[in-house]
Order: C-alpha cells, then structure tokens, then sequence
C-alpha cells in the first residue's frame, strides 16, 4: 500500500541526504486534518478532541460540538445549553470515564486560599500591634 520499506548501507549514511519534503497533500484521505476540514465541516477523527467523539457520551458530545461550531448568535453557543446540559448529565454517569474533581479541587484551592489570604493578613498585623 503507501509505505515502502528501504534497506539503508553504512555507506548510505555517510553522504547528505537527499531527501525533499512534500508539502501535505489536503486531499489524502490518511492525512491528518486539524479540527475543522477545508470544507468547513468538523474532523471527529482528529486527535484534538481526546476521544470525546466516542465513547458512551460521544453522541452528546457531537451534538453540542457541533451546535456550538455551527452557532450564529451573538453570544456564540449560547443557543446550545439544552445539548451541553445533556453531554454534562450524560458524563456525570460515568466518572471513571469523564473525571471532573480537577475541575471542583481548583475552585476548594482557590477558595481557601481566599480565605487564608485574609487571616493571614489581619494575624501579622495583630503581632505587629502587641510587641
């Protein structure tokens, strides 16, 4: 098919290559596209989404992607709550799958560190107060 194999000599090695680069040809069906084809379409293969394309919530995913990509308001996605909602309920289901204590254990981190912050503040300034 579309690899060769190339058996190379110690002899081969010791003059400059003579390689040239092709540039990417957008119509190989085997080349990796970014996100959004050239057609404007969305590229579900591509390994920027991290799978979220399949798996037990995938559906969900590509619809809300997709009306988000695909949204004209003024507020871009603002007309695609109903399928984040949906993607979101479907994801809490499996949270082996979709881990979402990253996300919480950052807000308890800056929220104590909120709270510290003041404490800390209004103690040194007592030590400065009583010595």
């Amino acid at each position: 098919g579309k690899d060769r194999i190339i058996f190379a000599t110690k002899e081969d090695h010791e003059t400059p290559s003579s390689a040239e680069l092709v540039a990417d040809d957008p119509d190989d069906p085997y080349e990796e596209q970014g996100l959004i084809l050239p057609n404007g379409d969305i590229n579900w293969n591509c390994p920027c989404l991290g799978g979220m394309a399949s798996g037990p919530c995938g559906e969900q995913f590509k619809s809300a992607f997709s009306c988000f990509h695909y949204s004209t308001e003024e507020i871009k996605g603002s007309d695609c709550v109903d399928q984040f909602r949906a993607m979101q309920e479907c994801m809490q289901k499996y949270p082996d799958l979709y881990p979402q204590e990253d996300e919480n254990e950052d807000k308890e981190k800056s929220s104590k560190d909120l709270e510290a912050t003041p404490m800390e503040g209004s103690a040194a300034k007592e030590e400065k107060g009583s010595s």
